[in-house]
């Protein structure tokens, strides 16, 4: 009985040294003074939710709706000469009608990732200057044409439900700004 007991406080004292060894010699992340520089200038600004018809065949087919916030250098905001919201979604259309960056009819083609970089590029190419820092999707989702015509006649069908878009590894847009929690439970 007293080995079982002394094996005990012995494995316990090891284990605590090694955790306290292990403490002691870890090192926090190094960010460079680049990075510093980036981060002491960013603000993460909220996305509003927007419709964006998708054109094929001389029509619409559907919409895709779509909720993008942004990682932004805010003292680069304050020098836009249109307000970011309206410049945003000015370029959104451009970006998602003109490019068609998403394929309804095979979504396995689709990359997030892709589609996050080439957003934020048109978006900094559209306001000259390296505005947007990081896209975050947090929504993206489509609407058939015919679903659309249901919910306008007003028919005794249930209501559809948009379609979340996957992308070819399995991920959707699920972005969650940070901070945006603790702003809507204080009210802000």
């Amino acid at each position: 009985m007293i080995k079982l007991l002394l094996t005990g406080v012995w494995v316990a004292g090891i284990t605590l040294g090694s955790v306290y060894v292990s403490m002691r010699h870890a090192s926090a992340p190094v960010e460079s003074s680049e990075e510093q520089a980036r981060l002491a200038v960013q603000e993460y600004v909220p996305g509003e939710l927007i419709t964006v018809p998708v054109l094929r065949d001389g029509g619409v087919q559907g919409y895709f709706l779509t909720k993008l916030s942004f990682a932004v250098d805010k003292t680069k905001v304050k020098t836009l000469p249109v307000p970011l919201k309206e410049t945003v979604t000015n370029a959104l259309f451009d970006i998602l009608v003109g490019k068609q960056l998403i394929n309804v009819e095979d979504s396995t083609s689709f990359d997030l990732a892709n589609f996050k970089s080439v957003v934020k590029a048109g978006l900094n190419e559209q306001m000259k200057d390296e505005v947007i820092f990081e896209v975050l999707v947090e929504q993206l989702e489509y609407l058939s044409k015919a679903d659309v015509a249901r919910v306008a006649n007003r028919e005794s069908r249930k209501q559809p439900q948009p379609v979340a878009i996957v992308d070819r590894n399995g991920n959707t847009a699920h972005d969650v700004v940070p901070g945006a929690a603790e702003k809507a439970a204080a009210g802000h």
